[in-house]
C-alpha cells in the first residue's frame, strides 16, 4: 500500500475507519477466491486458464473463475499508479449517461437528447475551470457522432462507451491525437457475474491499449450486505476482477477503478438513493481505498434523489462536492447535472452546480459519522453468497440505523 496515503487517510477518517477499508480489501480478495466470478467470454477464460497450472486461478466447469489473492496482488503491481495517470487528483467530471434531458422550462423530464444538447454540455465543460473533464452526460444512438461532438467542443479528458469496432477505431484515433480518452465498461453485474453484453468489446479495448474505467455498482441491501464495509468489499471484488482481466490480457494497461457502491432505500421501494450523505461518503471511502492501493479511481458523488431541480437538489450537490473537497479524491462523476436515479440530465442544474463548485470550501461539508468495520458484513456474505440481500438478517438489523441520511 501507499504508506503516505494511508497516513493521510488516517488523519482524515481516523485509524478505525482506515482499518475498515483495509479489511474491505481483504474481504474482496476472499470473495474472488471463494465465490468467484461467472464468465463465459472465451478470451477472458483463456487468460485466466494460463494461471491454473500454478494454482493462482481455477476455471470451474468453464463458467466460473476463482482468483487467488496472489494473482490479484501480482496484477495490481502492474497497474500504472495514480501519479502516472493523465487526470490529476480532485477532479470533478460532467459524467454518467442519462437517457433523457430534463426540460428546465417546463419542469419535466423525458426529453430525448439531441446532438445540440451534447454540444452544449461539452461547451460548458470546456468553459468551466472546475470541470476537469466529461463523460457523455446523455446518450445519443451514434457513439461516433457523440465522440466527435465531444472532442470538437471540449479539449479536456473524456470518457465514453465503446460497443462497436468502429467506435473503438475512432476512440483510438482520438487517443493518438490527445491521449486523454477513456472507455467505461460495466464489465460485471450483480452478483459477481460478467456482463456478457460488454465483455467482448472490453477485451478488444484492453488489447488495443485504450485506457479503461471498470465500473460496478452493487447495492447495499439488494446485491451486497447492508453495511459500509459489506457494500464496499462487494464493489471492490467486482472491479478487481476487471482490473485483473485487463492486466492478464495486456500487462501494464492503464485501468481505472470506477466502482461506486450504492444504497437501497426502503422508502423508495429499495431503489438507490444517490442523494444520501452516506452515499457520498461510501464513494469517498471507495476512492481512498484505491488511493491507498495506488490505483487510479473514479467514483460517484454530489448527486440527488430529487426528481426536479429543487433547492434540495442543489443542497445535495453542495454537500457531496464539499465532502469530496474536504476529504480528497481522485475523480468524481455525477456531481452536477443528474436528477433522481440518474435518469434525467438538467442543463440548468449543471450550470448551478458548477457555480456551487466554484465557491465550495471544506468547511461547507456537513458533519458525518465515521463508520468502523462491521464483521457481520462478511458473515452476511458467507451466509447469502451470490443471493439477494434484501431479507438477510443484517439488512433487517441495520435498516433505520445506518445509511439514514
Amino acid at each position: 500500500m501507499n504508506i503516505a496515503q494511508v497516513k493521510k487517510s488516517e488523519s482524515l477518517f481516523g485509524t478505525q475507519t482506515v482499518e475498515m477499508l483495509k479489511l474491505s480489501h481483504e474481504d474482496a480478495l476472499w470473495m474472488l477466491e471463494n465465490l468467484g466470478v461467472g464468465c463465459s467470454q472465451p478470451d477472458i477464460l483463456e487468460g485466466f486458464r494460463r494461471y491454473e497450472a500454478d494454482g493462482k486461478a481455477i476455471i470451474y466447469e468453464n463458467k466460473r473463475v476463482f482468483i487467488t489473492r496472489e494473482l490479484v496482488q501480482e496484477c495490481l503491481v502492474t497497474v500504472p499508479g495514480v501519479d502516472q495517470f493523465f487526470v490529476p487528483r480532485n477532479s470533478f467530471f460532467i459524467g454518467g449517461t442519462a437517457p433523457y434531458i430534463y426540460d428546465d422550462t417546463k419542469g419535466e423530464g423525458g426529453v430525448i437528447p439531441t446532438s445540440e444538447h451534447v454540444a452544449q454540455i461539452a461547451k460548458i465543460a470546456e468553459k468551466s475551470s472546475v470541470v476537469a473533464g466529461m463523460g457523455r452526460g446523455v446518450k445519443l444512438k451514434d457513439e461516433i457522432e457523440q465522440m466527435n461532438i465531444m472532442v470538437q467542443n471540449c479539449s479536456k479528458p473524456i470518457y465514453t462507451a465503446i460497443t462497436s469496432d468502429k467506435s473503438l477505431e475512432r476512440a483510438l484515433e482520438i487517443h493518438k491525437q490527445s491521449g486523454k480518452i477513456m472507455a467505461l465498461f460495466c464489465l460485471t453485474r450483480p452478483s459477481l457475474e460478467v456482463n456478457e453484453n460488454f465483455s467482448e468489446h472490453f477485451v478488444k479495448v484492453v488489447r488495443a491499449g485504450l485506457p479503461v474505467c471498470v465500473s460496478a455498482m452493487p447495492m447495499a441491501g439488494i446485491s451486497a450486505p447492508y453495511c459500509y464495509n459489506g457494500v464496499i468489499s462487494m464493489t471492490h471484488a467486482e472491479v478487481l476482477f476487471g482490473i485483473c482481466t485487463s492486466q492478464i490480457l495486456n500487462p501494464g494497461h492503464l485501468v481505472v477503478h470506477a466502482g461506486f457502491p450504492t444504497i437501497a432505500d426502503p422508502s423508495y421501494d429499495y431503489n438507490p438513493n444517490y442523494g444520501l450523505k452516506s452515499h457520498h461518503m461510501l464513494n469517498i471511502f471507495m476512492s481512498h481505498l484505491n488511493l491507498m492501493l495506488d490505483i487510479p479511481t473514479f467514483q460517484s458523488g454530489g448527486t440527488t434523489n430529487e426528481e426536479h431541480v429543487t433547492e434540495k437538489a442543489l443542497e445535495d450537490a453542495k454537500n457531496g462536492q464539499a465532502l469530496a473537497v474536504k476529504y480528497g479524491f481522485h475523480m468524481i462523476r455525477h456531481p452536477f447535472a443528474f436528477l433522481r436515479h440518474l435518469v434525467d440530465f438538467s442543463i440548468n442544474k449543471l450550470e448551478h452546480a458548477i457555480e456551487i463548485a466554484e465557491n465550495i470550501k471544506p468547511e461547507d461539508a456537513p458533519e458525518v459519522e465515521m463508520p468502523v468495520y462491521d464483521p457481520r458484513g462478511m458473515e452476511s456474505v458467507q451466509r447469502t453468497g451470490l443471493g439477494m440481500y434484501m431479507n438477510d438478517s443484517l439488512t433487517t438489523a441495520n435498516l433505520g440505523k445506518i445509511f439514514k441520511e
